[in-house]
């Protein structure tokens, strides 16, 4: 099964993630690692990549999309969860055509909604525990809204990440993501465009939801 799944930052893509990748035995293949295993293993796409990453540069989608690829012939051989990638709407067409090329199927699109501003509240809300950072504690959700300043789960003292205070940087990320023209959600529209048209099957999700209702309406409609 091969399947990709989007979703802004807050809006609990990694979980379900992690949930269907355990579920149906998939490698998770998320887009900042195929980058550092490339340059860190040395290979040909990973020498080109690291020349535009040392200048500052984007690497270009002609490298980057065959790195994709491969990681999901080798790595996701049987079986793979594409996270982060692509974020836009050139990359969707370009990694459909590359997927088309290879004979590969796509069996799942998965969408996680949110409106913005909840997602921006939920990332800001996050607090991580010192003794386990994946017990969740987020002042923002009830459901796990932690005990004052210690851990819900554990009592644990809780400190926060400083990237999820930046309001600017979580503004940054979700201009790029909640764009309907060049940016994510173009993306996303052109693979439920492909799933209606019989390509492969599109699956829309209330991210507002509780982790394990989400999971649940997700692993109803996965066969």
């Amino acid at each position: 099964m091969n399947v990709l799944i989007f979703g802004p930052n807050g809006s609990g893509k990694g979980t379900q993630g992690s949930l269907v990748k355990q579920k149906y035995n998939l490698a998770h293949i998320e887009s900042g690692a195929i980058f550092r295993e490339h340059i860190g293993g040395g290979t040909e796409l990973g020498k080109k990549a690291k020349a535009y990453i040392d200048r500052g540069d984007l690497v270009p989608d002609d490298i980057t999309i065959p790195m994709v690829l491969e990681t999901l012939k080798t790595k996701g051989a049987n079986g793979w969860l594409l996270d982060g990638f692509p974020r836009n709407i050139v990359q969707a067409k370009k990694l459909w055509e590359a997927l088309e090329s290879a004979n590969m199927k796509l069996d799942y699109t998965i969408e996680i909604l949110l409106p913005r501003e909840i997602a921006k509240k939920r990332i800001m809300g996050r607090r991580l525990c010192v003794n386990d950072n994946n017990h969740p504690n987020n002042i923002f959700i009830d459901a796990i809204k932690p005990n004052g300043d210690k851990c819900r789960v554990c009592g644990g003292d809780l400190k926060t990440r400083a990237d999820d205070q930046d309001e600017g940087a979580i503004n940054k990320r979700h201009d790029i993501y909640y764009d309907t023209k060049e940016g994510t959600l173009a993306a996303v529209n052109f693979f439920k465009d492909l799933a209606n048209k019989g390509k492969s099957t599109f699956i829309q999700l209330n991210g507002e939801g509780s982790i394990d209702s989400i999971k649940e309406t997700l692993l109803k409609q996965m066969k």
